[in-house]
């Protein structure tokens, strides 16, 4: 009747195949009566009825019973009254077959329904009948997967079977028993199903003679099936459960059959409980994924593919814990508290951090395990760890901003306390390490604070980038800190170096060299104990102290050297100041006035070997022992007045040890003015103070002049001797007399106001020049003045007043002459020299 072996051939080979999920939906039939929900499962063409399966969970709540539900089905032949016994077991409204039309297929495809009154919730499937005129003997393909569907679903198969048939082979189902038996035994880990026999319109024949032979037939078909290895010496009661019942004939015996019937509906009140009828639990599917599972039991069914419930058992728990995974994801994604936390820490670090997110992580994770509970654990347990890992990934960039909101509030902080006990005056070293503990200890407790319990995240590495920012700030304000220090007494020593030394070097002589070196020594030194003193709370190691200490030392050395060779480039002006001061004022510093008693020659050579002198001590820098002969050297070059004698005699080759570029013992860094340029300065000193030196000989003869105002002897014998006759004509006339007294006070009165001396000092056509631009005015000047004072009033001696008034004048003119030619002004001459010309 079957070919059982096909059936459970594919129903074996659906171990180890992964299922799709497309579905063709049908139309659903659905009926509401007595409290009980039912659909068209599967039609008669095969196709599932997924819409109508998820109605029917939605409206019983499936969905909302974990395992706590049941799943009954019935196989037997067609018109055997499977339809009309589920009816009255679980109160279902299945169609049955009208007696009175005549014997013919009633159900198509299978049916579900929910039994009705019977805890917990249990739905039933009516199954096509078997051996149907309606598919013919070669049409059975249908039948094989209804039954593979119904045995990997159910719980609990009721097999209805005629007692009659019972020691039969086709009509006892022996065939299908067989197959399914072979199926079972290549199931990896197979759920242990409960097989109840239903025997219909028993006979006198008792149950208990019955039994035994139904049995035995079991067993025997058990032993036939070929097993594996694994599953040689397993008996039959480790997989399947079997119990025979038997009623009466419906038609003949109504009533005994309900009573028989309400009997054994007790039997599948609390059928999942342990020893009940389907207590067995190990491969069940939770209820929220059945319909799922289902479907994809039927597609592999349908595609002739390998059936392996435990495999199926995984992939259905794998999508549902996944399903539920991305809900409880959405919902932590759309939960508000962690909307206004990711918010929140975008802009600054947030109180319990760590509690309040590990709450909803443990709210999101929860609700997962509670929806996920009855599925696979192996699935189950990998989901969650999925999801956790998937929501840790969401928080974590949050969880990052508030180590990162910390470390950033810590450091500053850190900056906050460490300045401020540097500025209380604590040790730079000791506040730096008192403050990093501190600090680094404060970001322990926030970083707890931030933890998240489902997370093992390290935080080291945000510890160390902390530690790292503290010792580079620490090293930063370090650095600062002793630059602060150091330009600070490098100040102060520039300062008590630049201004001695300028004075030194301005009044160079041969101890000027020593006395900076003191300076220098002594200046070094307690800038060196003061700034050991001040670096003293750095905790300084002695080489990287030393190394400093030597910094301070060599800029005090190049304050010095700096300021010789700035001063250096003012040597020319030096050398002429001096020359000026030592040529131009006595040794008690008062201005020369050349009389004409004076050595110029003496002079100018002591002002030249004084600025010679300068010159030599601004050579070289000479801040250490050696001895050099650059004085020596440059004296004999250029003061030495052999040297220069030497040079005139054509016959010898003169040496000059100014031409060359260094100094004999002296290195370049420390010249300051190489020979060649010593030469090169005397020379262009020599040509800028010789019109000094030309204008105190000018003075000087100047007043020789003025004071020899009288003629040689032998002229004044001459004038004697042949002026003897013209004397005596003037004594003879007085008169002359007067008129060459007035003549000669005229000519000497036009010799001061011409200033005719010092005109013809620049030449004689310069002299004539500027005499014939300045006579007549100055005629004009002398005849105004004469008209004044004739204008005065008389006098009683009007000659004599007159005489008086050109004598005066005389005496004014002479003075201020004598004074010009000479170079030198009195205070008094100057006095006198503006009361004449205010008389003018």
């Amino acid at each position: 009747m079957y070919s059982i072996s096909v059936i459970f051939s594919l129903y074996g080979k659906l171990v180890q195949i992964d299922m799709a999920w497309s579905f063709c939906a049908v139309s659903c039939f659905k009926e509401k009566s007595d409290g009980c929900c039912s659909t068209h499962l599967i039609d008669g063409d095969g196709a599932f009825n997924d819409t109508g399966l998820e109605q029917l969970i939605k409206e019983v709540r499936l969905g909302e019973c974990g395992l706590s539900y049941a799943i009954v089905s019935i196989m037997g032949p067609q018109s055997s009254g499977k339809s009309t016994l589920l009816n009255h077991l679980f109160g279902t409204s299945f169609r049955e077959m009208d007696a009175f039309k005549g014997r013919s297929q009633t159900t198509k495809g299978i049916w579900m329904a929910r039994c009705a009154g019977i805890e917990p919730c249990t739905l039933v499937m009516d199954l096509e009948g078997t051996d149907g005129r309606e598919r013919g003997e070669d049409d059975t393909a249908f039948e094989k997967q209804s039954a593979l569907f119904a045995l990997a679903v159910s719980d609990i198969v009721l097999i209805n079977m005629w007692c009659h048939d019972i020691g039969r082979e086709q009509a006892a189902n022996k065939p299908l028993l067989k197959t399914v038996f072979q199926v079972m035994m290549r199931l990896f880990s197979p759920r242990k199903t409960t097989l109840m026999f239903v025997i219909r319109d028993k006979t006198r024949t008792p149950l208990e003679n019955l039994e035994p032979v139904l049995r035995e037939d079991i067993q025997k078909i058990w032993d036939s099936v070929p097993k594996p290895e694994a599953h040689k010496e397993t008996r039959l009661s480790e997989f399947f459960n079997v119990e025979v019942v038997a009623l009466s004939s419906y038609e003949e015996k109504e009533e005994q059959f309900k009573e028989q019937v309400a009997s054994l509906r007790q039997r599948f009140f609390h059928s999942i409980a342990p020893g009940g009828l389907a207590g067995d639990r190990r491969g069940v599917v939770p209820a929220s994924g059945f319909s799922f599972s289902a479907q994809e039991i039927w597609k592999v069914i349908k595609e002739n593919k390998d059936l392996d419930l435990p495999a199926h058992k995984v992939m259905v728990a794998t999508v549902r814990c996944e399903e539920i995974a991305n809900e409880k994801y959405g919902s932590f994604v759309a939960n508000e508290k962690w909307c206004q936390m990711e918010e929140a820490v975008e802009s600054g670090p947030v109180s319990g951090f760590g509690k309040k997110l590990s709450a909803i992580l443990n709210i999101s994770l929860s609700e997962y395990d509670a929806e996920a509970i009855y599925f696979d654990e192996g699935v189950r347990s990998a989901k969650q760890k999925q999801l956790e890992e998937k929501l840790l990934q969401l928080v974590q960039p949050a969880h990052q901003s508030m180590l990162g909101h910390i470390r950033s509030g810590t450091l500053e902080k850190f900056k906050e306390a460490f300045d401020k006990a540097l500025n209380a005056g604590e040790g730079f070293s000791l506040a730096a390490q008192t403050c990093t503990q501190s600090y680094m200890a404060q970001f322990d407790e926030w970083c707890a604070d931030a933890v998240i319990e489902q997370a093992n995240w390290d935080t080291s590495k945000v510890r160390d980038k902390l530690r790292r920012d503290i010792d580079a700030h620490v090293a930063s304000v370090h650095a600062a800190k002793l630059s602060e220090l150091t330009s600070s007494f490098e100040a102060k020593l520039n300062a008590a170096l630049s201004g001695p030394v300028e004075a030194l070097l301005d009044g160079a002589n041969s101890e000027t060299w020593s006395a900076i070196k003191k300076l220098l020594l002594r200046e070094t030194e307690s800038a060196v104990a003061g700034f050991c003193n001040a670096i003293f709370g750095f905790d300084m190691d002695e080489q990287s102290k030393d190394k400093l200490i030597a910094s301070l030392e060599n800029y005090g050395r190049g304050v010095v050297e700096a300021k010789a060779r700035e001063e250096s480039g003012r040597v020319l002006i030096r050398m002429k100041d001096r020359f000026s001061m030592l040529f131009s004022h006595d040794s008690d510093s008062m201005p020369r006035i050349w009389t004409g008693k004076e050595d110029i020659r003496a002079i100018t050579k002591t002002a030249r070997s004084a600025s010679l002198k300068l010159l030599s001590v601004m050579a070289a820098i000479r801040l250490d022992d050696d001895v050099d002969n650059i004085e020596t050297t440059l004296s004999s070059a250029l003061m030495d007045a052999k040297n220069n004698a030497a040079v005139k005699d054509r016959s010898i080759i003169p040496f000059d040890p100014l031409a060359s570029n260094s100094w004999e013992k002296i290195p370049s860094t420390r010249t300051l003015i190489t020979p060649v340029q010593c030469k090169s300065l005397w020379r262009q000193f020599k040509t800028e103070t010789e019109y000094t030196v030309t204008q105190a000989i000018s003075a000087q003869e100047a007043h020789k002049r003025n004071n020899n105002w009288l003629p040689p002897p032998w002229a004044i014998v001459a004038l004697l001797v042949l002026g003897f006759n013209e004397f005596m004509t003037l004594l003879r006339n007085p008169l002359y007399l007067g008129v060459i007294f007035v003549g000669f006070l005229l000519v000497k009165a036009l010799w001061v106001q011409l200033d005719i001396s010092g005109e013809f000092r620049n030449g004689a056509l310069p002299g004539l020049l500027s005499l014939s631009s300045k006579f007549v005015p100055t005629i004009m000047n002398l005849l105004k003045r004469l008209a004044e004072e004739g204008q005065k009033p008389a006098t009683a001696d009007p000659q004599r007043n007159a005489t008086k008034s050109f004598q005066n004048g005389s005496s004014s003119f002479s003075d201020s002459s004598s004074s010009a030619s000479s170079g030198v002004t009195s205070p008094k001459q100057e006095t006198e020299y503006s009361n004449t010309l205010k008389d003018d």
